[in-house]
């Protein structure tokens, strides 16, 4: 009975990535969908870069460099970030030789791109999320309530993306969907096999891997597309936003 909450609140938290989805429901007057998914793309890497540098990087990072010693753990973090870096190149190069639709693929792409890179983010979030309120209720509260509300704007960068490359609505709620269901994922595998082997320095190279991968995907794909549209000012607020978001997140959680 002691895995229900913890259990509820890891799926909650987790599924919230849904309502990012919900915009593909607004009808966008046809001559503002350009800046609409300028906007969307700019304020998803905002939001995935602050993630990044902001809670990823430094708390994994401190993990390992007190875990072994500065040298010993700067080359560790450097590492895990560039097998993240190395691994959006290559799944990159990989959608794009296997989509058909030549005018819609790099939206698509970047919508596939973007749900994997949130789906190994929310696993490791599902883990502690279930770990900390097992062994504490209220800190478990907290923690869902804070991974809530920046799974919101993620949702975003997996469905616009996705709905404008396919039309799809369906499409775009169903990859969204996919990513926030690992989260409780995460957590039922924590509960099942790995709560005697899960340490805070495991997490910590998954999240410096995480980290790597948002980053990279956020500046070669993300911020690519959305300047293409020609943009700029749509561009520069949407960045401002995200940014400004997981900033306020930070505060209140």
């Amino acid at each position: 009975m002691k895995i229900v909450y913890p259990l509820l609140i890891s799926t909650i938290a987790g599924l919230s990535t849904i309502l990012g989805s919900f915009l593909v429901f607004l009808h966008i007057k046809k001559n503002n969908i350009q800046s609409f998914i300028a906007f969307c793309l700019s304020f998803s890497l905002g939001v995935m870069i602050s993630v990044s540098i902001t809670d990823l990087i430094p708390n994994s990072y401190f993990t390992i460099i007190k875990r072994f010693n500065f040298l010993i753990g700067t080359i560790i973090a450097i590492i895990c970030f560039l097998i993240g870096y190395y691994l959006t190149n290559k799944l990159n190069k990989s959608i794009e030789k296997n989509k058909k639709k030549k005018d819609s693929s790099n939206l698509y792409r970047i919508g596939i791109l973007s749900m994997l890179a949130l789906m190994l983010h929310n696993f490791p979030e599902g883990i502690a999320t279930f770990m900390s309120a097992y062994e504490d209720l209220n800190l478990g509260i907290t923690l869902g309530i804070a991974i809530m509300m920046h799974n919101i704007p993620e949702g975003i960068a997996i469905a616009i993306p996705i709905y404008y490359a396919t039309n799809s609505k369906a499409k775009a709620i169903k990859h969204t969907l996919i990513s926030g269901l690992s989260e409780p994922l995460g957590a039922i595998i924590a509960y099942l096999f790995l709560s005697k082997y899960i340490s805070m320095i495991t997490i910590s190279y998954v999240l410096l891997f995480v980290a790597g991968i948002m980053i990279t995907l956020s500046i070669n794909e993300l911020l690519k597309e959305a300047l293409s549209y020609k943009k700029d000012k749509m561009v520069l607020l949407g960045i401002l936003v995200g940014a400004i978001l997981i900033i306020i997140n930070h505060f209140i959680s």
